[in-house]
């Protein structure tokens, strides 16, 4: 049972640091472009924060 124990944490902690590392990517401005594509195709990255709450308050 220790050798699964320890099997186990070697993994929680591989996860973590992968998810700290894909934190720490997604919040770099210059990767940004790449995970976003959904804000490139729906036109909304060029707009300033007042377009984008008349954008949403529009809608009701």
């Amino acid at each position: 049972m220790k050798r699964f124990e320890r099997i186990l944490i070697k993994l929680i902690v591989i996860q973590f640091i992968a998810l700290v590392f894909a934190q720490f990517l997604i919040q770099q401005p210059s990767i940004q472009p790449y995970f976003s594509r959904v804000v490139q195709y729906e036109g909304v990255n060029k707009i300033t924060i007042t377009e984008w709450l008349e954008t949403f308050s529009g809608q009701r």
